[in-house]
């Protein structure tokens, strides 16, 4: 084995230098060197420090160590790096993840495993202590220089490693904890940012038991219990995402399993939350051939605790305070617990589920509509809107009403498309219903539309812009609605053939745009005068009929904030950067 050296730096701005130097004198002589800002004056932008960091890699080094200051070290975090590397030296290694991310989902699976590090997933890779080789941070050097003043650096360094096909793992447990000292570059607005699992006396060892090839990663987020599951080829990597309550529909586990067992806390959203993804989680480890209670022999059991316990409080984190956030973690880590252990069982372990649903056990199934042909949905959108439409019908029996045969033509939602519009023909029906669309957003839909632009630019720090007269009516429908309308449709066949798919309460393009600031970041809304007069709102969606009994279930700030996770973490990879 070649054997490695590791050069590191702590990079800061001049507002935190105490801190960061009082990192580098606790590490072991030389193992870090301060780095500051370039630019401490200009525009606040962590990827300008982080280059001058990757940039000081010494002479002679194989490796590269970059921290930034507000990160509080594990005790054998030199040793376990040291470790690792040699274990992993063609590797970018992540020695941190928030507990409310993809990537803290994929180390939950693998504090179950005993695992000691784990494939990094879809979204950026954790750049707040993070160890490189050599080429590939000077290689990032380069690629980051060239985007300067638009991506953060982690989501930069998600791409740049994909593209290089470099390995990426992220440590079990995490060497490095977050401390909160304020954000320099803006993201305060996200609340307490806490590791997914740090235990700060956690001892080395192990470094090459590893877990990969993960699928599916039930996550909390923003109050929301999420689920990102991998699309099975032809293609590139790609990932649906999905609530967890859609993604558990669809493997056919009994309604009434859904919900926390009754008592005084069940009815409480935080706690909804953490049992959906928890419950979610422990029918994946019984897939994995996981056992979710962390009894297994190379289990290390304050390793597992630790991270199943911070499922809750990573949910709540956006909104809540650290006393909040304690007060509440016990009563979430147990509803998390009770939760993986019902879906393991669900899947068909331990006999009858544990939720008092009978014998009944959750399936996998392909999930593909069983009569339902698609034109035009090889797609991003396309496969989000197919799946749901699977989830949500179900199979005909007990759990499900099964989907009709029926053709849904999408080609009218492609770009350029002459009108927003798709059409369902039934069999013995020679009269398509046509529905005409408003402004689809959500995980599928392209960058280059309306919302798509606005939430774009505020992913990127950028003003939200708004082209026009502020009071021009928008229609946006989120891509979940529009396919609980058309199920609706066909399974109505409502008297009236062309309907519209929007909100009867129109938006208008200035409530859009402090929607899209409040529900992905806090960047400045600015009103730019056009010459051209935005076109009258179409009869068919201030008059047209509805599908009978459809309304709209998603609230703009959780359709929002879930499109602009799928574009930062899905949309990158398909547009050039």
């Amino acid at each position: 084995m070649t054997r490695h050296q590791l050069s590191g730096a702590v990079m800061t701005h001049p507002k935190r230098r105490h801190a960061a130097e009082r990192m580098a004198q606790a590490a072991p002589p030389g193992a870090l060197r301060v780095v500051m800002d370039p630019d401490p004056t200009g525009t606040p932008s962590v990827l300008r420090t982080a280059l001058a960091a990757w940039d000081s890699i010494e002479d002679g080094a194989t490796h590269h160590l970059v921290v930034q200051d507000d990160m509080l070290l594990s005790e054998s975090f030199f040793e376990r790096v040291d470790r690792a590397v040699a274990a992993m030296p063609d590797a970018a290694l992540a020695l941190f993840a928030l507990w409310d991310s993809r990537n803290g989902a994929a180390i939950r699976f693998g504090a179950m495993a005993g695992a000691r590090w784990v494939g990094a997933v879809n979204e950026y890779f954790p750049c707040v202590a993070i160890v490189l080789p050599r080429t590939v941070a000077e290689g990032f050097v380069r690629y980051g220089r060239k985007r300067l003043g638009g991506w953060p650096d982690d989501i930069l360094m998600h791409r740049y490693l994909t593209d290089l096909g470099v390995p990426r793992y992220v440590s079990v447990p995490n060497l490095a904890e977050h401390q909160d000292h304020g954000s320099i570059s803006g993201n305060a607005f996200r609340g307490p940012r806490r590791s997914v699992c740090f235990l700060p006396g956690d001892r080395p060892g192990d470094e090459d038991r590893r877990l990969t090839g993960l699928r599916v990663l039930p996550f909390f987020k923003y109050g929301v219990a999420r689920c990102a599951v991998r699309v099975d080829g032809p293609g590139p990597e790609r990932w649906l995402h999905m609530d967890c309550e859609q993604y558990l529909r669809g493997l056919e586990l009994p309604r009434t399993l859904l919900v926390p067992p009754t008592g005084p806390e069940s009815d409480a959203p935080d706690v909804r939350g953490t049992w959906l993804t928890a419950l979610a989680m422990g029918h994946e480890a019984a897939r994995l051939g996981l056992d979710p209670d962390g009894s297994a022999p190379a289990v290390r059991p304050e390793v597992y605790a630790e991270a199943i316990a911070t499922i809750g409080s990573g949910g709540i984190s956006n909104t809540s305070t650290e006393e909040r956030i304690a007060e509440r973690r016990e009563v979430l880590a147990d509803a998390a617990r009770r939760a993986l252990a019902a879906g393991y069982e669900a899947a068909g372990h331990g006999g009858a589920a544990a939720h008092g649903g009978g014998g009944r056990t959750g399936t996998r199934r392909a999930h593909r509509p069983g009569g339902l042909t698609v034109r035009g949905g090889a797609s991003p959108l396309g496969e989000h809107l197919v799946r749901r439409l699977a989830d949500l019908a179900g199979p005909p029996g007990a759990h499900g009403d099964g989907l009709p045969e029926a053709v849904l033509d999408l080609t009218g939602l492609r770009e350029g498309a002459p009108a927003r519009e798709l059409r369902i023909r039934l069999p013995d029906d020679p009269r398509p219903y046509t529905l005409a669309v408003g402004e689809v957003y959500g995980p599928g839909c392209s960058r280059d539309t309306l919302i798509g632009r606005m939430v774009w630019d505020a992913l990127r720090s950028l003003p939200v812009t708004v082209q026009g007269s502020p009071e021009a009516e928008v229609h946006p429908v989120y891509v979940d609605d529009l396919a609980d309308a058309v199920l609706t449709v066909i399974r109505t066949r409502p008297a009236a053939r062309t309907l519209t798919v929007a909100d009867e309460k129109p938006t208008t393009l200035g409530e859009l745009a402090n929607a899209v600031h409040a529900a992905v970041r806090p960047v400045p809304v600015l009103n730019v005068p056009s010459d051209v007069e935005p076109p009258a709102a179409a009869p068919e969606f201030t008059d047209g009929a509805r599908p009978p009994g459809w309304a709209p279930a998603t609230a703009p700030a959780k359709g929002l904030h879930a499109y602009s996770q799928w574009l930062a973490y899905e949309g990158t990879l398909l547009t050039v950067v």
